[in-house]
């Protein structure tokens, strides 16, 4: 560095330092001499933007403290009523802290959910789903960024009314195909009969590897402009080294998009697991956690009063269900703190903060 760099570098630091302790009094009457300078349209454009400046961080933290009260309230009541015994719940003076702290809702719960069994069967469908339709999701997303093709356009509007369209729309027709399964369309004409594939777990798999589970399209999407912001020097290269393209997609393209993959993983996880509409329209038996909490309010009444149709006051229930949903919830809170800096990296690259 020359010497007139640094005299240069040293000045504009002291102008700096000199800026920084200047007192209020002293900013004023420099903007007030400032605007003396100006135009009457210049001193009102520095006046609404001095008056922005000083407004806009208490509006934005209004917002803030509002966002993060109506996200936080449910869960303070769910922790705050599930440790409490049910008496307390029609005492006015308790708003937030029990007076009795109890952990019986909690082990009664998890008796009443079996919770042991309903646990292994949600992760054998959770994580098995979700594993494979990342993976066709992965191999879909890559074809529309990186290959031309007839009908893209038309196939990739599908993907889009995929996202739009809500699966309430395509569930009836997805039960007939599920209850009546025909393999082949010759399999009724030779046996007379139809698989019925309703309670197990091929009505969740086939789905997703045919990549048209839950949310698939959004994954697609998400994948596509994930693998478009890559180098296409990355696949030439590839070729060069005498790659094929699944070889390439194996060995490149996926390693480069590790964090859209497992941000897609976690997303997919979260709707498997929290997954109601379409569970209950395959599965009549209480095989997943959220099958099991639509119908933990009869298991709590046959457990603890003995009688499934026993008139309880619904104040003093909410505590049973309550400490189910913490239950229910706390796997996929400890999955997420485990990965939450991934998971961000993930949503910076897959194109959902910048398209």
């Amino acid at each position: 560095m020359s010497a007139l760099t640094k005299r240069k570098a040293k000045k504009e630091a002291e102008a700096t330092l000199s800026e920084v302790k200047l007192t209020r009094r002293e900013k004023r009457e420099r903007f007030k001499k400032r605007l003396e300078c100006l135009t009457p349209e210049e001193q009102r454009y520095l006046k609404r933007k001095q008056f922005m400046e000083a407004v806009w961080p208490i509006f934005r933290g209004l917002i803030v403290f509002g966002l993060c009260f109506i996200i936080l309230y449910p869960l303070i009541f769910m922790i705050s009523t599930a440790f409490r015994p049910s008496s307390d719940m029609n005492d006015p003076t308790i708003m937030w802290i029990p007076k009795h702290l109890t952990l019986s809702n909690l082990k009664q719960v998890i008796k009443a959910m079996n919770f042991g069994k309903t646990l292994s069967n949600t992760l054998v469908l959770n994580i098995g789903c979700s594993l494979v339709q990342v993976a066709t999701c992965a191999i879909t997303g890559y074809g529309f960024a990186r290959y031309q093709f007839k009908g893209k356009k038309i196939l990739f509007f599908v993907v889009i009314m995929m996202i739009l369209v809500p699966p309430q729309i395509i569930l009836i027709p997805q039960y007939m195909f599920f209850r009546y399964f025909n393999p082949f369309w010759v399999y009724n004409a030779i046996t007379g009969k139809y698989i019925n594939l309703i309670n197990t777990a091929v009505t969740m798999y086939l789905p997703a590897l045919t990549a048209n589970g839950l949310r698939a399209g959004l994954f697609i999407f998400l994948f596509r402009q994930s693998f478009r912001g890559l180098p296409k020097e990355l696949e030439d290269a590839a070729a060069l080294d005498g790659c094929s393209p699944f070889t390439t997609f194996v060995r490149v393209m996926v390693p480069n998009a590790g964090s859209t993959f497992l941000t897609v993983f976690l997303f997919s996880v979260v709707w498997y697991w929290n997954d109601y509409y379409v569970s209950t329209s395959f599965f009549t038996e209480n095989e997943t956690i959220a099958l099991t909490l639509k119908n933990l309010s009869t298991n709590i009444k046959v457990l603890i009063f003995g009688d499934a149709n026993a008139q309880v006051n619904t104040r003093e229930i909410i505590v049973w269900m309550e400490a189910a949903c913490l239950i229910s919830i706390t796997p996929i809170l400890i999955l997420y703190v485990c990965l939450q800096k991934y998971f961000t990296e993930g949503i910076a690259r897959s194109g959902l903060t910048g398209m």
